[in-house]
């Protein structure tokens, strides 16, 4: 069963996959997003701190993201971009949220939206994050 938080996180990826396509400001995404089947039962404060800051700290996020690719940023698929955005942005403003919870989550979203394989590349991108934006959490 899904979790209010696991729906948010799917409907934040869409914005966030809305965004990046069309350029589209993310009141005017949750303002549409609001009347989809299914965002009745979403923690709605929890996406917008979501979508809302992982398009306010996109250049930030992407700069620390970076550095643990195999490719340009711009090479990956607008949905892997989007799932690495959105966990970056978790891993590093939503210290509350664990870790592994953050990992698990997207690879989960990967698995569910991305390409074939895409969950196993989510998934060593951002262990490799984690290792640095949450060092003393990741070594406990």
């Amino acid at each position: 069963m899904k979790t209010s938080r696991r729906r948010s996180r799917e409907f934040a990826l869409q914005g966030l996959y809305q965004w990046q396509l069309a350029g589209t400001d993310p009141a005017t995404i949750a303002r549409q997003l609001g009347d989809a089947k299914g965002f009745d039962k979403i923690d709605a404060g929890y996406f917008k701190v979501l979508l809302e800051g992982t398009v306010a700290a996109a250049a930030e996020l992407e700069r620390a993201i970076a550095p643990h690719l195999d490719r340009e940023f711009s090479r990956l698929s607008p949905v892997e971009r989007g799932i690495l955005l959105l966990a970056g942005y978790e891993l590093l403003h939503q210290p509350e949220v664990p870790f592994r919870a953050v990992i698990n989550e997207a690879v989960e979203l990967a698995k569910s939206y991305g390409g074939t394989d895409g969950y196993k590349y989510v998934n060593g991108v951002l262990d490799k994050l984690a290792a640095r934006l949450r060092a003393a959490e990741t070594r406990e």
